[in-house]
């Protein structure tokens, strides 16, 4: 199991950019994939980004591919989330979440931190 915690959410712009980052600690983290999902209010938990353990093989939803960029640093037990160009409708909570190997729904995570609230105002 891994512990997680996410950080960086807030309010911004339109356009604007913000860089969330995932604190963890276990002794899985840096064998394990990472994902950031989110979800708004009445809507399903989607992955918006993964990465594998190795950094080299990432993975982005459509709606976010070329605006948001995953990365990790396994010397600091880190993964970030950084976040251009955003929209209203990225307004969410962001989670991230640890898994074996890259997954695309959330079943397929073992740990997950708490989230932290994104909202882009138009």
């Amino acid at each position: 199991q891994v512990q997680l915690v996410e950080s960086g959410g807030g309010l911004v712009q339109a356009g604007g950019s913000l860089r969330l980052s995932c604190a963890a600690s276990g002794r899985t983290f840096s064998s394990d994939a990472m994902g950031w999902f989110r979800q708004a209010p009445g809507k399903e938990r989607d992955l918006v980004a993964a990465i594998a353990w190795t950094g080299d093989i990432t993975w982005y939803d459509n709606s976010v591919r070329g605006r948001f960029t995953i990365s990790r640093d396994n010397a600091k037990n880190m993964v970030y989330l950084e976040m251009n160009s955003l929209k209203p409708e990225d307004t969410a909570v962001y989670y991230c979440a640890a898994s074996t190997v890259i997954r695309y729904t959330p079943a397929g995570y073992h740990s997950w931190g708490q989230g932290t609230q994104v909202t882009v105002s138009s």
